[in-house]
């Protein structure tokens, strides 16, 4: 299992870590070399406390996921929990994905809260996944799920003339294994619909993948998720930057214990 105990996350290209509170307690992210933390949403009883949170940001700038239409963020309605996040935390605005909205918050407009949202927060990072040309207006650090189009489309960008900071989010796995590569990311890049739609019915999405399932998944990995050894990593961060990345940030998709040596 390839770690990163001979070298640091600044080495791969990894500006900034994502923590899903639900998979890792985002408390032992103190130990990480990195400049910065963004802790997920992944619903309300898994958001760190204020004391958590805090402490992080002794260590590295934090970030913390807001969907716009939940309660207790809703800029329009109940931002109450907004109360219990300390100053020194940013935020990351995003619509909010429906597992964890209930019906009624989904069906909020996410228009007018994003841009109430933004005006409100301090150098905000706005999620891009399903409203990417809302994001744009709205303005601030365009916040952008890997695939396999991110390189041209971040290029388009830049040529058109786009300015702003663009951040980069991808599940990473610093291994050379290949079926520890799809034990931990074959299943989110089978998740996605290019992926989905070429892979045979019913075909296994881990190591245990087979024939043409195997290969679709060996390139989809590779596609949605930063996987290999280090330098195959590092590579595949500056071939980012130099399309118009300013930020990647890396999902531990096996935890933290890898990153920590």
């Amino acid at each position: 299992m390839t770690t990163l105990a001979t070298g640091t996350l600044a080495d791969v290209g990894i500006d900034a870590v994502a923590l899903k509170p639900a998979e890792v307690d985002p408390a032992r992210a103190v130990d990480l070399d990195v400049e910065t933390l963004a802790v997920d949403y992944e619903g309300r009883e898994h958001v760190p406390d204020c004391e958590t949170l805090a402490t992080l940001t002794d260590h590295a700038e934090v970030r913390l996921t807001t969907p716009v239409r939940a309660d207790g963020y809703d800029p329009l309605g109940d931002d109450s929990a907004l109360d219990a996040v300390p100053e020194a935390v940013n935020r990351v605005l995003v619509a909010g994905h429906g597992a964890y909205l209930t019906a009624t918050e989904a069906e909020r407009a996410v228009a007018p809260r994003l841009r109430a949202a933004a005006a409100d927060a301090t150098d905000p990072w706005v999620g891009t996944e399903g409203i990417e040309r809302l994001a744009m207006a709205v303005g601030g650090t365009q916040y952008e799920l890997l695939s396999r189009s991110t390189d041209r489309d971040l290029r388009a960008l830049r040529a058109a003339g786009f300015d702003g900071e663009v951040a980069v989010y991808a599940p990473l796995v610093l291994t050379g294994d290949d079926d520890a590569v799809l034990d931990a990311v074959g299943d989110y890049a089978a998740r996605r619909r290019p992926v989905r739609e070429a892979l045979p019915d019913d075909a296994r999405t881990d190591s245990a993948a087979t024939g043409r399932a195997r290969d679709v998944l060996e390139q989809a990995v590779r596609d949605y998720a930063l996987v290999g050894r280090p330098e195959t990593v590092a590579d595949r961060t500056e071939q980012l930057r130099d399309a118009g990345a300013d930020t990647v940030v890396g999902y531990p998709a096996r935890g933290l214990g890898p990153l920590l040596g």
